[in-house]
C-alpha cells in the first residue's frame, strides 16, 4: 500500500497510482496553485476535521456530458412554474457555508472544513470557483458550487432548503454549460439523482484522457452570469 506524502512543492504523483478506494496522497496545503494543479490532473481534496489533507482520484469516476443531460419531467414542471430565480456568483460564501452546514444522511459531520471554505472562497475571488444560487421570495433556498478549468466544471457540493431547489440550480447550470461548449462535468461521487440526470461512471484512464483534451481549452475565468436564453 503506497500513499504519497506531499510537501511544499505543488506537485502530485500519477493519479493512476491511487489506492483502490481512490486515496492518492496526504499532506500539502490548499493554496490556489496546488488546488488548480490537482483538479487539472483529476485529483481533489476530501477529508474531515482533525485529519491531514487527503487527496483522491477515484475509479470509476462519475461524469456528466452536458449534451447528454436528461431533464426529468417533474423537474421540467418545476422550472416551468417559475418557483425559483437563479443567479451565478452573487453569493458564493452563502452557498459554500450552507453546503458545509447541511446534514448528509450518510455522513457524520462535514468534509467542507473551515480551511476549505477559505481556500475555495479565494479561488472564487481569483475567478476559478463559481456558485449557482436558487432564490425564492428573496431568500437563498438552494445552490451549488464548483471549480472551472478548461472545458470542465468540477462539481463540489450542493444544498437545498426547499425541495427541488438544488436540482433546479443544477439543471440551469448544465443548460448554461451546454451553451458555452463545456465538454464534461466531473461529479466525483456517484449518487442516484446524478445517475437519473444522465451521469455515467467511466474508468479513470478514460476520464484522465478526456480531461487532458479539455484542459487544452481556455478557462472561462472571472465572474459568471447566466445568458438570458439559458434561464427558464
Amino acid at each position: 500500500m503506497t500513499i504519497y506524502r506531499l510537501f511544499e512543492e505543488p506537485i502530485f504523483p500519477d493519479p493512476e497510482e491511487a489506492e483502490p478506494d481512490g486515496l492518492l496522497a496526504i499532506g500539502g496545503d490548499l493554496s490556489p496553485q496546488r488546488l488548480l494543479t490537482a483538479y487539472a490532473n483529476g485529483i481533489f481534496p476530501w477529508y474531515a476535521e482533525d485529519s491531514p489533507i487527503m487527496w483522491w482520484s477515484t475509479n470509476p469516476r462519475l461524469v456528466l456530458i452536458p449534451q447528454e443531460f436528461h431533464m426529468p419531467r417533474s423537474l421540467r414542471r418545476v422550472l416551468n412554474q417559475g418557483r425559483f430565480q437563479f443567479t451565478m456568483d452573487t453569493c458564493f460564501e452563502g452557498v459554500i457555508t450552507r453546503c458545509a452546514s447541511s446534514p448528509r444522511p450518510d455522513q457524520d459531520g462535514t468534509w467542507i472544513v473551515d480551511e476549505m471554505v477559505e481556500a475555495y472562497s479565494l479561488l472564487h475571488e481569483l475567478g476559478y470557483a463559481h456558485s449557482v444560487e436558487a432564490w425564492q421570495d428573496g431568500e437563498l433556498v438552494g445552490g451549488l458550487y464548483g471549480i472551472s478549468l478548461g472545458s470542465v466544471f468540477f462539481g463540489e457540493s450542493m444544498f437545498f432548503q426547499v425541495p427541488d431547489a438544488s436540482k433546479a440550480a443544477f439543471a440551469v447550470l448544465v443548460h448554461q454549460l451546454q451553451h458555452w461548449g463545456f465538454t464534461m462535468i466531473d461529479c466525483q461521487q456517484t449518487t442516484p439523482h446524478l445517475l437519473r440526470f444522465g451521469a455515467k461512471e467511466i474508468q479513470r484512464y478514460r476520464f484522465l484522457a478526456m480531461l487532458r483534451e479539455a484542459m487544452k481549452v481556455p478557462t472561462r475565468e472571472g465572474c459568471w452570469s447566466f445568458d438570458g436564453q439559458c434561464l427558464p
